[in-house]
Formats: structure tokens, sequence, C-alpha cells
């Protein structure tokens, strides 16, 4: 969360357990055919992302992140902060294994901040304490079997109008941190903090009924989320005992882009919307991530948009 209202304090939030996000394209059937138990389901998706892990390592996006602090009503409460970073997902595969990720990657690479080139001061700026990770796990892992400990998840039928053509599945993901944890940022930036939520988090994909790729992801808080701070911390940066997270909702989608020389179609992130609202201690924020420039690495310094 980027700075605004003197004295807010900003956070960059995490769960114990991540939740995730998917790919997409869309056919619609002309009859419905039996929708598959949720076994069945996880495991033709399962499939279609681990085979997006390998065809993605060869893409290459801009990401445009804006974060904007919020009150409580959603009104403005400061001044937004944008960044632009280069992109690329990296496979997670086992040496001995079959040559299947088990999980994967998002490294980035920030190249603008607010129109601008980095600055080495911005380093200890704490209006960058929300800015994307370098190295974050990519949102689609916790779909992968060797990652799916802690979600329940469930069939919930067909979709209806324009999601006619999916297949939905709701998940909920329990947090194994009873707690919370507040954490100083290790990058040393003053009033910015890591935190870890003790609440569980609930969510629903819409999944291609034809090919079983995602076509969007919502993910939620499921219930309140309080953390407690340590005395030590309460007397340092005059922080409340307890601090509650009342929102934390994420809308994720995905476009099919088109590459040529060979041709080849993926489905690709087009934005991520999150908003974060807290109750009291830390900065509320709404984030919007937009997805641009893909082109794809053939060879070495061969690109191809």
């Amino acid at each position: 969360m980027t700075a605004g209202r003197a004295g807010a304090y900003l956070a960059a939030v995490r769960w114990v357990l991540s939740a995730a996000c998917v790919l997409a394209a869309a056919t619609v059937a002309a009859q419905a055919p039996p929708s598959p138990d949720i076994d069945t389901l996880l495991a033709r998706v399962s499939e279609r992302i681990a085979d997006y892990y390998k065809r993605a390592q060869s893409v290459v996006c801009t990401e445009k992140s804006v974060v904007q602090p919020i009150a409580t009503t959603f009104g403005l409460a400061g001044l937004a902060r944008t960044t632009e970073a280069e992109l690329r997902v990296e496979a997670d595969v086992p040496d001995d294994d079959d040559g299947t990720p088990t999980s994967a990657n998002v490294v980035r690479e920030i190249i603008k901040i607010n129109g601008r080139p980095p600055r080495p001061k911005d380093k200890k700026d704490r209006a960058g304490c929300t800015d994307p990770n370098p190295l974050s796990t990519e949102p689609l892992a916790f779909l992968l079997p060797a990652n799916r400990e802690g979600y329940t998840f469930t069939t919930s039928g067909r979709g209806k109008g324009k999601d006619s053509g999916s297949l939905i599945i709701d998940f909920k993901a329990a947090s194994a941190d009873k707690e919370g944890k507040v954490v100083e940022d290790e990058r040393g930036l003053e009033g910015c903090f890591n935190i870890s939520v003790p609440a569980p988090m609930r969510g629903r994909i819409w999944v291609n009924a034809a090919n079983y790729e995602v076509l969007r992801l919502e993910r939620h808080l499921a219930g309140l989320g309080e953390v407690r701070v340590d005395f030590a911390q309460q007397r340092k940066h005059n922080l409340p005992m307890s601090m509650t997270m009342e929102r934390y909702d994420t809308t994720i989608k995905y476009r099919p882009v088109t590459f040529t020389d060979p041709d080849e179609a993926l489905l690709l992130p087009e934005m991520i919307e999150t908003v974060v609202v807290w109750r009291n201690g830390m900065e509320s924020t709404r984030r919007r991530q937009e997805y641009s420039g893909y082109r794809r690495f053939l060879t070495a310094g061969r690109i191809v948009k």
C-alpha cells in the first residue's frame, strides 16, 4: 500500500496459504455434457496449468500497477503510486521428474516509478512498500496437486448467462497461522510491514467446459482477519494492540494473446484488481494491475510480438 495520509502505516499482506488464479479461453458447447466430478475436474485443470507454465516461460510482458490509498468509505485518501515492470514466469521442474512443473514463480524487474526510471533513493522510500515483489509465487500454482493441502474444492454446476460455457469450482483455504504476524520490512523502510493474516479465504473459479482452462477467478476474505501486535512494536511504531482486516477482494481476468512464427495462442493475464480494507492500524488500498506488450523469446536475442 502506497504512502497517502500522513502517519498512515503500509503493509504488504500475505496468507500462509496462497489463494490463486488461472487461465482461460471460451467455447460454448451446443449441448452441455454432464459435469465431471471434482477430482476429475481438478486433474484436467492442473494438466492445463502445467502445460501453460511450460509455454509461458518464453513470454515476457509489461505489468502496470497502480496503488491508490482509500478511505473506509472507498473514497480516495491520498496520491496513487504507479509502477511498471517487465514480468516473466519461471517454472519449477524437479530434477528427477518427467518435466512436469510442480510450481512456478513470477519474476519482475521494475523499470518505471511514477513515469520515470527508478533511482537509488527509491530503495529507501517508504512509498515503495507496496511495490510488487521482485519474486513471488505464480498464482495458478495452488491448483497443482503438490500445492492443494489446506484447500477444499467443490463443484457448483455450470455458469449462467455469459458464463454458460463454463464450469464453476468453489474453494476454501484455512489459514495455518492462528495468530498472524507483523514483521518489519526487510529493506528497513520505516512504517512498512509484512503481515500474515490469520483468516480463511474463499473463492470461485470459472473453468472453460470445453478445454478446462480457467476463465476467471475471484477470491475473498471469509470473515475478519485480526492480527495481534507485540508490545515492542506497539511502542516503537505507535501501533494498536490488534489490527483488523475487514476486506480482501481480488478479481483476475485473462485474455487470448496470439503469436506468430510459429503461430500460437495463449490465454494470459489481462488485469488484476485487489481491494484491501483495514479497520485500524494500516492503510486501506485499491490496486489495479494491467498486463500488455506481450512478446515471446524464441532464441537468445530474438523476440516475436
